[in-house]
């Protein structure tokens, strides 16, 4: 009987190990980057900028039944920002995701914490992985799959400085509160999705009378993959209110790509992105459209002249472009050149200038060393326009080009 009790218990604790699952992950990703035109043209006054910016991730995943636990944790640093006797860190430690995650049945979940919000090709919202820190959201999502077609998901966020008594303005760049509403079909090799987001954010920062104001981002997203042909398609409004401004914009984008070998692949696209029709301010309503959340860097090439961190509120952007790769082996070549035009009119005072503003071409290698470790080596150089020079100051007549290379180790630790 003795016996019997025993086997009983470490059955059930085997059992019960066997049920949990936990896994431990670790991210270092150094990148070096020579700048010399980047986001903006540079003149014959500035130098060339240097530097080394590192990410250092650890991450828990803990999955125990219906029960998911993810912490994310991260440092971010440029080499030299502390000396090297610095006993704390300049940033120092950031939860990139804490989240929980509970799955009620094989249809209905809720997430609850820090998360990335990432959707269809992450053009309104995206991890935004190439920066160092990403991004990531404290919301609160409901998912509904009650098949392998159709995909639905709820949720919002509000955001405070901190635990107060009564209200205060909030003074951090972000929104005040967001309410989305994400859907999906899926139907052999396409995918069709919709998107609803409403933003709030604070205008007339003051203490006393801290005031929000909604613009709604509306719109549908499609994608065929065949195996040798993946096609995107994307229209997306925007309406409401920011910035004490009516706003009405909108954003259409198109991108066809074919393999015609295991090797080759070819692509063109092209994407607008709607502008105020003037610089002048004769115009109050605001047309030009915001990308929000959405992983920029991978949209309107490599150099970041335009929707990230900048060009907001401005004449909006008419992108076409080309792609092309080759693989073979442990290497993946890719050589994208884009043509960027004004959507809506650059005035030089009252003369008003041509809509073109330059043609930029990024060229990236990587090679897969081994398994966990990746090597990246990148070089964009812009050919910028006289109007593009209005349009952001310095000097296009001299040579704007930027430089990276990136190495990414990213081994899973363990897994129990």
């Amino acid at each position: 009987m003795k016996n019997q009790i025993i086997a009983v218990f470490f059955g059930m604790l085997v059992q019960t190990v066997i049920a949990q699952e936990l896994n431990v992950g670790v991210e270092l990703r150094p990148r070096y980057e020579f700048r010399n035109g980047f986001k903006t043209l540079s003149d014959h006054a500035q130098d060339p900028a240097s530097f080394v910016s590192q990410r250092s991730r650890l991450d828990f995943a803990f999955s125990y039944d219906n029960l998911k636990l993810v912490v994310r944790v991260q440092d971010i640093r440029i080499w030299g920002d502390v000396a090297t006797d610095q006993s704390h860190s300049h940033n120092g430690l950031a939860v990139f995701e804490g989240y929980a995650q509970y799955n009620l049945d094989s249809v209905w979940s809720f997430k609850v914490g820090r998360q990335v919000l990432s959707y269809d090709n992450e053009r309104i919202l995206g991890e935004v992985n190439w920066a160092q820190q990403g991004r990531s959201h404290d919301a609160f999502m409901v998912s509904v799959t009650p098949n392998s077609k159709h995909r639905l998901e709820v949720g919002g966020s509000v955001s405070s400085n901190a635990e107060t008594l009564t209200q205060t303005a909030y003074l951090i760049n972000n929104y005040k509160n967001m309410q989305l509403v994400w859907y999906q079909y899926r139907l052999g090799t396409s995918k069709l999705s919709a998107l609803f987001l409403n933003s709030g954010f604070e205008f007339e920062r003051q203490e006393q009378n801290p005031k929000t104001q909604y613009m709604q981002t509306f719109g549908t997203f499609y994608n065929l993959n065949t195996g040798k042909w993946n096609v995107e398609l994307s229209a997306y409004a925007q309406t409401g209110k920011r910035n004490d401004a009516e706003v009405s914009a909108w954003n259409g984008s198109a991108s066809f790509h074919y393999l015609p070998t295991d090797n080759w692949q070819i692509g063109i696209g092209g994407e607008y992105l709607s502008g105020s029709s003037d610089m002048d301010g004769a115009n109050s309503k605001n047309k030009s459209f915001n990308p929000l959340f959405g992983t920029n860097h991978k949209f309107n090439g490599f150099m970041d002249y335009f929707y990230v961190g900048n060009h907001a509120n401005s004449v909006g952007l008419v992108d076409v472009y080309a792609n092309f790769k080759f693989s073979k082996n442990k290497w993946n070549f890719e050589v994208s050149p884009h043509f960027f035009s004004s959507a809506a009119a650059v005035f030089n005072g009252k003369q008003k200038m041509d809509d073109y503003l330059g043609t930029e071409i990024d060229f990236v290698a990587t090679c897969k060393l081994q398994k966990y470790i990746s090597a990246n080596l990148g070089y964009s150089q812009m050919f910028g326009s006289n109007s593009m020079e209005v349009l952001k100051g310095g000097n296009a007549n001299k040579t704007q080009n930027w430089v990276w290379a990136m190495v990414t180790v990213k081994p899973e630790m363990f897994k129990l």
